[in-house]
């Protein structure tokens, strides 16, 4: 059985423009669904007339883990990981690799992410990128003059948008408000809020496939087409709609003012009525 995203608010129908995009790609497996899931997305890519660059992560060998060497610290001396990278970023002291996924997200007018989730969560090599390249003073610790903080809608990455392409094993029934699983959406909490809002980047609704380990051909060829439908709404889509730390709607404790959502304390608190 298949379900395809959105599972939150839809997207608008428009012809989309020219984009550059930036395909982060995730499992081990070239002969995967997942791996053909990116495939034909990238088809849809070039014929929508978007400009798109791949980093396939396991192919890369990417190195996931953030150690002395990323920001030439000396072991010697205790390493206060924030500093130590915001140093090395802003003197140009990160190493290649680094350096080189930094520009293609500088590059990119959004961002696709795609993965298999695992443990209800990123594969560990997807969450080091994501450790090694959003280094402070590009992914946080960004100050407007005034001394605000931006994050949560604002910050380096405003602007760009992204989107979640993910495979998930369980069956439909088993993800949503009352599945054992719980809801897509809160799976995805850390991920769209936590990474991409608090960054700046707008997080489109995710494009999922579940019952992903069952699929059959029929399956595969309604996941190409749920696919190749959101691709197409990439530039226009409407992101979820998340509120921004910095206007009014948080104390200055970064509590959800009393009477925004009264009364709960569900993750969807943080949304726009």
């Amino acid at each position: 059985m298949l379900t395809i995203g959105p599972l939150v608010a839809g997207a608008v129908t428009a012809e989309p423009g020219g984009m550059n995009v930036l395909w982060i790609f995730a499992h081990p497996e070239g002969r995967s669904l997942n791996a053909a899931l990116r495939d034909e997305g990238l088809k849809a890519l070039d014929e929508f007339g978007h400009s798109y660059r791949v980093s396939d992560l396991y192919a890369m060998k990417w190195n996931p883990v953030v150690d002395y060497g990323d920001f030439e610290h000396d072991p010697a001396e205790r390493m206060l990981v924030a500093s130590a990278s915001q140093e090395a970023y802003e003197s140009g002291r990160l190493p290649a690799d680094i350096r080189a996924e930094q520009e293609k997200l500088d590059w990119a007018d959004a961002i696709v992410v795609q993965f298999p989730m695992w443990w209800y969560g990123l594969p560990a090599i997807l969450k080091g990128w994501f450790d090694r390249v959003f280094v402070k003073g590009l992914g946080y610790g960004i100050a407007a003059e005034d001394g605000t903080v931006l994050r949560y809608g604002d910050g380096k990455l405003t602007g760009k948008r992204a989107m979640v392409v993910t495979t998930i094993g369980a069956r439909p029934s088993s993800i949503g408000p009352r599945g054992v699983h719980g809801e897509l959406n809160d799976l995805l909490f850390p991920l769209h809020h936590g990474t991409f809002w608090y960054t700046g980047i707008a997080p489109l609704p995710p494009f999922a496939v579940l019952s992903a380990d069952r699929l059959d051909d029929a399956g595969f060829d309604a996941a190409v087409a749920g696919l190749r439908d959101r691709l197409r709404t990439l530039e226009s889509a409407e992101p979820i709609p998340f509120r921004h730390q910095n206007r009014g709607d948080y104390d200055e404790d970064l509590v959800l003012r009393a009477d925004l959502a009264p009364g709960r304390s569900d993750l969807a608190v943080h949304l726009r009525d």
